[in-house]
């Protein structure tokens, strides 16, 4: 049968149908309390972080952390909520007491995890809110201003390690350059000191010893060349005196004759005096002149005056003259031949000493390209140590400026609110709610399905459309006074029962919310 339901029959049937309705309601209603207990309250609590830039300028002081806030915040959160951290503020704040009894520590560890809140305020990480969620309020302000003073110490710590570590990581690696080249400038004073001559630094004072020797050497062959032809002239001389002839004189007074011990000791002295006109005391042939005439000094001392009869006769004035020229032009060759032996020998020794410096400017290539490169890696690695020690020194003075807490760093803008409600109050209500929503939707599905279990007629319409027969009259029910009084008292017994049990939902939930 199929019947049609105006808006004036859905009431109807809602009102006949009342308590279908309105029992599962106030039941769902009276479990209000059992279902508060799945969405407890929960408070809170938010701090707000300012990114305080380095106050310092970058020209002055480069910093050793390079990195944005955008990257290091997570590695930062990553710390904080680090589990034998978060197990410390767990135990110190006696966080989770009910839990602990039934759950095991990491469990709470990770229940902590999803309270913390961790959220940037923009686009650009200016400033973050650090969040905590906990049933009680005063918890989760003490909570958060804990997580944020960990977050303002750990950035502290972590930019302070890095620029510690920056700076005896440079620190190592300039003892090591240092050392390097210190063994390279050893390698390059060896060098110098056994190629002592031959290096192109000298090459301008080898040139310039070999152009002195040289003029040196001309000097010496030049006086050589006098030498030679003087000695000539000497032997011509000598031998033109001893071939002229000496005239026969008269004998001389005996006392103008000299004894011949004598006469050698007077040439010998003048000699000596003639030699010392060119040369040193120091001489050979001055030390041999000097000698003879202690000889001759001595032999004269033994001859004494009783030995001048036994003499030859003293010789002429002619023959003295001759003599005297004699000695003193064989003087004069043995002085040239003396000095021929030396210009002879300084020539050998200049010849030697440029055929010396020679060699020195003919390997003057080859020590140049060795020294090239040593020279070239000694330039790299004092090149890559004064850059180990300027970056050193910068960082020193980063982390000198970390220490002072003058870097970059995070300040408390907003201190952890105390919250004044659950922020989840609605969610709730809504899980309080859901009882007495639930138990209506019940009461409707009920009062429908009786509805569709109803075959009885209600007016003539429907037998007509049922059946197809016209209706000919209407015998209403038929009741007696006490069925009439059964069904009064059944009806009012079903009212009293639903109000009853409206009151009672009520009244639960009213004590319930005033805590009693």
């Amino acid at each position: 049968m199929t019947r049609n339901y105006s808006p004036f029959e859905i009431a109807r049937i809602a009102i006949g149908r009342r308590w279908w309705i309105l029992v599962p309601f106030a039941i769902g209603l009276a479990a209000a309390p059992m279902l508060a207990r799945f969405a407890p309250e929960r408070f809170r609590s938010e701090a707000l972080l300012l990114v305080i830039p380095q106050q310092v300028p970058n020209d002055f002081v480069t910093p050793t952390v390079t990195q944005s806030i955008e990257e290091r915040l997570p590695a930062i959160t990553d710390q904080i909520l680090s589990r034998s951290r978060l197990e410390q503020i767990i135990r110190e704040m006696e966080l989770y007491k009910d839990d602990q009894s039934r759950q095991v520590m990491e469990d709470i560890v990770q229940r902590m995890r999803t309270d913390i809140t961790t959220s940037a305020t923009g686009r650009d990480v200016n400033s973050f809110r650090v969040t905590y969620v906990s049933d009680s309020a005063d918890k989760a302000r003490q909570v958060t201003a804990r997580l944020a003073s960990l977050y303002i110490e750990q950035n502290l710590k972590d930019r302070e390690n890095q620029a510690d570590s920056t700076s005896q990581f440079l620190t190592t690696q300039l003892d090591e350059a240092k050392r390097r080249l210190v063994e390279q400038e050893k390698k390059l004073e060896e060098y110098r000191k056994s190629h002592a001559g031959q290096l192109p630094s000298q090459l301008q004072g080898n040139l310039q010893s070999i152009q002195t020797a040289s003029l040196q050497l001309q000097s010496i062959n030049e006086s050589t060349n006098r030498a030679q032809e003087r000695r000539l002239l000497i032997e011509r001389q000598i031998a033109d005196t001893q071939a002229v002839p000496l005239p026969t004189p008269p004998p001389p007074p005996e006392e103008n004759a000299l004894p011949s011990t004598e006469r050698q000791l007077e040439v010998s002295r003048a000699r000596l005096e003639f030699i010392l006109q060119r040369y040193t005391p120091d001489h050979p042939e001055v030390v041999s002149l000097q000698r003879t005439i202690a000889e001759l000094s001595a032999k004269l001392e033994a001859e004494g005056p009783s030995n001048a009869k036994d003499e030859k006769p003293p010789i002429t004035a002619a023959e003295s003259a001759q003599q005297k020229k004699l000695l003193d032009l064989q003087a004069e060759l043995s002085v040239i031949d003396f000095q021929l032996k030396a210009n002879r020998s300084e020539a050998a020794r200049m010849q030697r000493l440029i055929a010396s410096y020679q060699s020195k400017v003919d390997i003057v290539p080859t020590r140049e390209s060795e020294l090239v490169e040593l020279t070239r890696d000694y330039g790299t690695m004092q090149a890559a140590y004064t850059n180990l020690l300027v970056k050193r020194e910068e960082s020193l003075l980063a982390a000198n400026l970390e220490r002072r807490q003058i870097g970059e760093q995070f300040k408390l803008l907003d201190t952890a609110s105390l919250p004044e409600r659950p922020y989840n109050e609605l969610q709730r209500y809504a899980v309080m709610a859901s009882g007495a929503g639930i138990g209506l939707i019940i009461g409707l599905l009920a009062v429908a399905l009786l509805e569709l279990r109803d075959r009885s007629f209600r007016s003539e319409q429907e037998v007509a459309a049922t059946l197809s027969v016209p209706v000919l009259a209407l015998i209403p029910a038929m009741q007696s006074n006490g069925e009439r009084r059964l069904a009064r008292v059944r009806s009012l017994t079903i009212d009293a029962a639903g109000v009853a049990v409206l009151v009672v939902a009520t009244a639960i939930v009213v004590l319930w919310r005033l805590g009693l």
